[in-house]
């Protein structure tokens, strides 16, 4: 019998935000036995939308976002542990609504959720399992690789190990700690910075305003996608379920880069993957958790 498994994600203007949520959703479904929603009030139909999936796995929990939170973003937490509450199974996968699951995937992460329900009865304290992150940048075309971009975080939690989310929701905590974590080989592709620039200014505006408030508004009206150092070519391919969206990008990004457009900074990237490209070592990486060793 395979361990039974929750879903779990919040979301709030979905639309506004240009989040591909229901992608995001289906792309997990296949994997769990319910799918727990903390549903925030929104402004523009993100309920209807989240009903129009129509899968009995399904469960939507409304919330109440404090718009008047405006420090670091700690309301994604607070939403997020909100949802994590209500979930029926221990294990647990968690997927923000700009993040997809490949089906190509769906049988090593089944995998090491049987693995590390395995291990835990045996003894060993496995709180997650770390997923690799690929992250688009400007266009469906385009990925970020630079030492700015986490590598890995953790997706799938067990929930009687008391692991919360931690800060602005990007990753966990238990008691504080770093949680204890076995790798796998799945990816999560991270589709959060690629939308019309129009719109990813609109988001930008809307987000920011958990960190800040209203008082950086302005920055964000001329939204344009920086031509930043580490992109590169997407050479793989994308999930079934995006394969539409990916499809209608009808704005274009150029990653060529001038003279002028290098920093400083962008020199001690450039040196620092020179150095991890010879010794396999990426100074600085944050890692907020642990990898445990299988007995």
């Amino acid at each position: 019998m395979s361990t039974p498994m929750s879903g779990f994600t919040v979301i709030r203007n979905a639309q506004l935000m240009g989040y591909p949520v229901l992608e995001s959703i289906r792309s997990v479904l296949p994997l769990v036995d319910e799918f727990v929603i903390g549903l925030g009030q929104s402004d523009d139909g993100t309920r209807e939308l989240i009903e129009s999936i129509k899968s009995p796995k399904i469960r939507i929990i409304d919330t109440v976002w404090d718009t008047s939170k405006t420090k670091g973003g700690l309301i994604l937490s607070e939403k997020t542990n909100e949802a994590l509450a209500h979930c029926t199974h221990d294990w647990c996968f968690y997927i923000q609504a700009d993040e997809v699951i490949h089906q190509d995937d769906l049988t090593e992460i089944k995998s090491s959720v049987e693995t590390a329900a395995k291990a835990t009865a045996e003894g060993l304290e496995v709180d997650g399992l770390l997923f690799h992150y690929i992250h688009f940048y400007g266009s469906y075309e385009t990925v970020a690789q630079s030492r700015r971009w986490y590598r890995n975080e953790v997706r799938v939690v067990r929930k009687s190990s008391g692991i919360q989310s931690h800060a602005d929701a990007q990753g966990f905590r238990v008691s504080g700690a770093k949680p204890r974590v076995l790798r796998t080989g799945a990816r999560v592709f991270h589709y959060g910075w690629v939308k019309p620039p129009k719109m990813m200014g609109q988001k930008s505006k809307l987000l920011n305003r958990w960190w800040h408030g209203n008082k950086r508004d302005h920055e964000f009206e001329n939204f344009e996608y920086a031509k930043q150092y580490g992109l590169r070519p997407f050479e793989g391919t994308h999930p079934d379920v995006m394969k539409s969206q990916v499809l209608a990008q009808e704005w274009t990004f150029k990653t060529e880069r001038s003279l002028s457009d290098w920093t400083l900074k962008d020199l001690n990237l450039l040196a620092s993957d020179t150095l991890e490209s010879l010794t396999g070592y990426r100074i600085g990486e944050y890692k907020p958790y642990r990898i445990v060793q299988q007995r």
